[in-house]
């Protein structure tokens, strides 16, 4: 069975990394609600479905890319449903194709493991390496679902309060594309 926490309203007691604690620290600071739970570790989408009716919302769906010569990242944000096609992002920023980051940069540039990836991450992405990509679908939803930077916390915030505060807070400029 997947236990998921009763919801909370308040950052944790104790952080798992470094990352999670800035989330925290940054929404306090910025005065941003959210509700969040404690879980199992979930990994997959199918993971997330669970999380999802817990919060009432729809959890996005966040990758970490990056060309073939591994110069150039890019962090997507789509809709938990979709299936990603790298021939139509690629085409969509009028780039090279795309693959998947590697491990070791997930946890050096990201500071998360496989499955955590979250656009949070932004907040420590101090030289702008990773460009933030959102599809046009996340922007409809009222409310974003995401990691708080492990696989077993899990939020839900305001959609508008990511992109209007949190990004540009991040001094990050976000790229809108339909997928």
């Amino acid at each position: 069975m997947f236990n998921i926490s009763e919801i909370k309203k308040e950052k944790p007691v104790k952080f798992k990394t470094k990352l999670q604690e800035k989330v925290y620290s940054v929404l306090d600071e910025l005065n941003i609600h959210y509700e969040r739970v404690d879980t199992d570790e979930a990994i997959t989408m199918e993971d997330c479905i669970l999380i999802n009716k817990k919060l009432n919302m729809k959890m996005v769906k966040t990758l970490f890319l990056c060309n073939r010569q591994e110069t150039n990242f890019y962090l997507f944000i789509t809709t938990g449903d979709k299936k990603f096609d790298s021939k139509k992002f690629s085409n969509e920023l009028e780039i090279s194709r795309v693959s998947f980051a590697k491990e070791k940069y997930m946890n050096s540039m990201l500071d998360t493991k496989i499955g955590a990836a979250t656009i949070f991450s932004s907040l420590i992405d101090k030289d702008n390496k990773i460009q933030i990509v959102i599809d046009k679908d996340v922007l409809n939803e009222e409310y974003y679902g995401c990691s708080d930077g492990t696989t077993t916390g899990y939020m839900k915030i305001k959609t508008n309060d990511i992109i209007n505060i949190v990004l540009p807070y991040s001094k990050h400029k976000e790229t809108i594309i339909e997928m």
